[in-house]
């Protein structure tokens, strides 16, 4: 009885030390992947001169660089044209097909809160007023968040050209960030909306 035990006890501090190990891997592990393909991403954007093609991106390539003044000076992300999994695992995915950075309509971003960098993990932080910049070749535009929302998976409405009014012409360039919630599970999705506020075009 004493060996059966000992053996138990043995085998249930190895379990939980993978599990441990695993859960280690899942949150600091795969940013190490995030962060080697952000420094190329971040390459792409500096190495690319001049304004370029409205959606002309292709899928894996760079569209802008993401900066929250909320989040810190450091918090800046290069967005990925792709909201599959291997473009995620990347930083933030841009919906193809939704506006490009500064283009009437809605300008639609998903990213990962708690593995591989969790580029959204705060953005249950943000407020109304906050500013959000997105940098592009060609301009720099900051959104101003006007609202968040705690939606169901099924509710796609959120990425309409005007969202929850689908059909309806856009008159306005916005901005929509999506994540999973909450933390650690993909129930439900909370989403970050937002209004552009001002351009500022780049120098050539």
């Amino acid at each position: 009885m004493r060996a059966t035990l000992r053996a138990l006890g043995e085998l249930s501090i190895t379990t939980g030390l993978v599990l441990l190990l695993f859960c280690a891997y899942l949150l600091w592990g795969t940013g190490s992947y995030t962060v080697e393909q952000q420094t190329l991403l971040q390459r792409q954007l500096s190495e690319e001169k001049g304004p370029r093609l409205l959606g002309k991106v292709r899928l894996g390539g760079a569209v802008a660089m993401l900066r929250i003044p909320r989040f810190g000076a450091d918090y800046r992300y290069a967005v990925v044209e792709g909201i599959d999994r291997d473009r995620l695992r990347m930083g933030p995915g841009h919906y193809p097909g939704t506006a490009m950075p500064g283009e009437v309509g809605n300008f639609v971003l998903s990213g990962h809160r708690t593995t591989y960098a969790a580029p959204f993990n705060r953005i249950d932080e943000l407020r109304r007023g906050d500013d959000i910049v997105v940098e592009a070749r060609e301009a720099r535009y900051t959104y101003r968040v006007t609202r968040t929302r705690i939606v169901e998976p099924t509710e796609v409405d959120v990425i309409a050209p005007v969202p929850d009014q689908p059909g309806r012409e856009p008159s306005k360039a916005l901005i929509t960030l999506s994540t999973c919630h909450p933390e650690y599970s993909a129930a439900q999705r909370l989403i970050v909306f937002g209004e552009l506020d001002r351009r500022e075009d780049r120098r050539t």
